[in-house]
């Protein structure tokens, strides 16, 4: 049995709308419209234990109403899912005790007192020995580099040493799964990358099952090796990143830098590719996959070339691509 099973999960939300002005709003006092709006359709997906998969959408594609209903938060208009065999909704003691869902945006840590107090709550709450507590404390805080800020009050604390002692309460129950909305939204790029070597450690040692939802695409690229991707409440991918930049990203980026820096006069640039750029020498081009290895010969063949580099289009350019463009006009079966 996988660690998640989601089939069919569906959740729809009643909305009421408002007439324009004034009168739009005295009207309503007696006769009000309302709309159905579609958050999550129809999804369906498996994660095994100890996968650290990627939830990647728009903003407003469903995925943090996803996860509330894996952490039983919301109830699903249609469909089930099973999460360590448990119903998320029915909320049973057994389940909440083995998983945790950390939100970017929401606090747990109680704001006017030391993040260490809040930390000691939670363990009362999960029934945690004092010396297996002390013991868990100790090696977070030194991962994590906040060893000497928990006695600080947390709204003292900066965002990323907030979300860092976010991260320890957490984990400090040693959930066997972990939902992550958001979790470095807003930090430097110093603190992502502490939070980023920290989960990809948790999760090589733990075993933790981990679902990731992130717009920042480096945790994605650097922590997650399947990706999910949904719009609009559907899902329309589920695979390897990889296979993301196989099946969507058509060419590559190849840059020759020149000897004596500039293009020799009457060479034509752009029938070996689309011209990014050339400017101080450099030429860059967006080159076909099928292409590639013909024009790094007709280029070394045509051209006094000092250095040059093949690489794959930037991952953020493809998916955005992929949600400007919409599931529903790639004209391709995106799912795997």
């Amino acid at each position: 049995m996988s660690v998640i099973e989601v089939e069919g999960l569906t959740r729809t939300f009643r909305s009421y709308k408002k007439g324009p002005g004034l009168a739009g709003a005295f009207r309503g006092l007696f006769s009000r419209r309302y709309g159905t709006v579609m958050a999550v359709d129809s999804i369906g997906f498996r994660v095994e234990e100890g996968e650290f998969v990627g939830f990647l959408g728009p903003n407003g594609a469903g995925k943090t109403t996803t996860l509330k209903m894996l952490a039983g938060l919301l109830h699903p208009t249609a469909g089930t899912a099973r999460v360590l065999g448990y119903l998320p909704w029915k909320r049973d003691d057994g389940y909440r005790r083995q998983f945790a869902l950390l939100m970017g945006q929401k606090n747990q840590l109680w704001w006017d007192l030391p993040a260490r107090d809040s930390l000691e709550l939670n363990a009362r709450i999960y029934g945690i020995p004092k010396d297996r507590f002390e013991k868990v404390i100790d090696e977070m805080s030194v991962l994590l580099g906040v060893g000497k800020k928990l006695s600080t009050a947390v709204r003292e604390l900066s965002l990323g040493e907030r979300m860092k002692c976010e991260l320890i309460a957490s984990l400090l129950h040693e959930p066997k799964v972990l939902f992550l909305d958001e979790p470095t939204i807003g930090l430097d790029v110093v603190s992502q990358k502490v939070v980023r070597d920290f989960l990809k450690d948790h999760n090589r040692r733990r075993r933790t099952t981990i679902l990731l939802t992130s717009h920042y695409m480096a945790d994605i690229q650097e922590l997650c090796e399947r990706v999910i991707i949904i719009d609009h409440g559907k899902k329309f991918f589920d695979g390897l990143l990889s296979e993301v930049m196989d099946r969507f990203a058509n060419f590559k980026i190849v840059t020759v830098t020149l000897e004596g820096g500039v293009v020799p006069v009457g060479w034509d640039v752009s029938r070996h590719g689309e011209v990014v750029s050339t400017e101080g020498g450099v030429l860059r081009l967006k080159v076909a996959r099928s292409r590639v290895i013909a024009t790094c010969k007709a280029l070394l063949d045509e051209l006094p070339v000092r250095d040059f580099a093949v690489e794959e289009v930037p991952v953020e350019e493809v998916i955005r691509h992929l949600f400007e463009r919409g599931h529903a006009n790639l004209g391709v079966n995106l799912e795997v």
